[in-house]
């Protein structure tokens, strides 16, 4: 998505104008991201302050490596320091309140990052994908997947593995999944061993991959002494890593024992070469550019003191607000695609997939 004001940026580079003559009063713009060991917080992070400062902004990116009270912290600086603008993926969607109640009161304009803020009316706008329809690829992929590695085998058994209960995204990708998924279920196609079913069961707190294989180990060694397991829901590649450990470990992808088919989603390099290599069958990309010059428009325009462009009024209800929000499109992407996606659109080289 390329915003008017970004075709105007452009544009004033081309003639040699300095980008800031073009900011909407610049100013400090807060980026709060949750943590640096998932890839793509990274490059959420660079390719913002790449765009804010390209549009005449400082920034002030930190990583708060998982503790809320380091990101409740690091948001409450942001504010003392003057920032004009926060944008927020949180770690937990629900302790940031009283930290944002404080930047409304100076003044100070909120965007919610890929993750909804809940639980308070101070937040302005949210940018995010359209994290039901991620969730509706992986069930999607996960059934073709089935179809194509055991054709002949019905009920196909299948175990679940969704993100953090603390991330409102991990609702909406459970959700999308279950909602390929449950009719199969219904219908006697698809077998959940393990009985494990709902996100307060199969959620994994912090995302966390060493959660998951240790989940997977113990739904193996409980429930599948006599049968092999078909496929598994994975809500991101980090689980997925996780995932696949553990039935590799017990000799799945060597001898007779197929993989399962395994989902995720992010399309980092690890799950990229997953796929590549047959381990994982599908991810789920979402293009962090797209995203960052999304939320780049929204503040501009907010400096301005005009309405952001948005595409969605009635989805994102926080529990206090109903938050406009621009969503954007994810992609699937599996061993067929992952290198027109990827590389063709210049996200990875084929270098760093090797």
């Amino acid at each position: 998505m390329t915003t008017r004001r970004h075709w105007m940026l452009a544009g004033a580079l081309a003639l040699g104008l300095p980008a800031a003559a073009l900011a909407q009063g610049g100013g400090l713009v807060g980026i709060s991201m949750p943590e640096k060991v998932t890839a793509r917080w990274v490059a959420d992070g660079d390719n913002m302050v790449k765009d804010f400062e390209a549009a005449g902004y400082q920034t002030d990116l930190q990583y708060a490596n998982d503790d809320i009270p380091a990101q409740l912290s690091q948001i409450e600086n942001m504010v003392t320091k003057g920032a004009k603008a926060l944008v927020i993926a949180a770690l937990d969607g629900t302790t940031l309140s009283n930290a944002l109640e404080s930047a409304h009161a100076a003044g100070v304009k909120v965007i919610a990052y890929d993750r909804l803020i809940r639980e308070t009316p101070n937040v302005d706008y949210y940018a995010t994908f359209d994290n039901y329809k991620v969730g509706v690829m992986q069930g999607t992929a996960l059934v073709e997947g089935l179809k194509e590695r055991f054709p002949d085998q019905k009920p196909w058994n299948v175990e679940l593995f969704g993100g953090s209960p603390d991330d409102n995204n991990a609702y909406f990708f459970y959700d999308g999944a279950m909602s390929v998924l449950q009719p199969l279920i219904d219908a006697g196609e698809i077998a959940v061993p393990s009985g494990q079913m709902g996100l307060d069961k199969v959620g994994t707190l912090r995302w966390d991959a060493a959660t998951a294989q240790a989940r997977m180990d113990n739904i193996l060694s409980a429930n599948y002494g006599d049968k092999p397991v078909h496929g598994v829901l994975s809500a991101n590649d980090g689980l997925a890593r996780g995932i696949i450990s553990s039935v590799k470990g017990v000799g799945y992808g060597s001898g007779d024992l197929k993989m399962p088919i395994i989902t995720g989603q992010d399309a980092e390099i690890p799950g990229i070469k997953a796929i590549i290599d047959g381990d994982q069958y599908a991810t789920v990309f979402k293009d962090t550019r797209e995203l960052a010059k999304v939320t780049v428009g929204m503040v501009d325009a907010m400096m301005a003191g005009k309405e952001p462009e948005v595409n969605d009024t009635k989805t994102y209800d926080n529990g206090v607000k109903v938050v406009p929000s621009y969503l954007l499109e994810p992609v699937s992407v599996t061993a067929a695609n992952w290198k027109q996606v990827l590389v063709d659109s210049g996200y990875y080289t084929e270098d760093q997939l090797k």
